[in-house]
């Protein structure tokens, strides 16, 4: 079992900026993670992906958030970055980690965490 374990989100005001980040840690196995990244779910909405990175360094990201979101990765700490710049409100949202694991990728998920932008 791999877990995700996730650190930043807030509230900050139009324009600012926030920095997520999840590290995936697994007990007594050595373990491949592939993609990693982040979707968000707001209230009365359905979960969307936000940005996503593979091993390789491949990222995809939601239209509504190119330009101001970066997302990375470091392999040797199975760790991923979002680095969330020039947020609206419409970027409020529950923002969850998520990692695919091994040849099967396997989906393991974050608890979440708050992020909430103010007009």
């Amino acid at each position: 079992q791999v877990q995700l374990v996730e650190s930043g989100g807030g509230l900050v005001q139009a324009g600012g900026s926030l920095r997520l980040s999840c590290a995936a840690s697994r007990t007594g196995t050595i373990f491949t993670i592939n993609n990693m990244g982040w979707y968000r779910q707001a209230p009365g909405k359905q979960r969307t992906l936000v940005a996503l990175v593979s091993r390789g360094g491949y990222t995809n990201y939601a239209d509504s958030v190119k330009g101001r979101f970066t997302i990375s990765r470091d392999n040797a700490k199975n760790t991923v970055v979002l680095q969330m710049n020039n947020l609206k409100p419409e970027d409020t949202a529950v923002y969850s980690c998520f990692a695919n694991e091994g040849a099967s990728s396997r989906q393991y998920w974050g608890q979440g965490t708050q992020v909430t932008v103010s007009s």
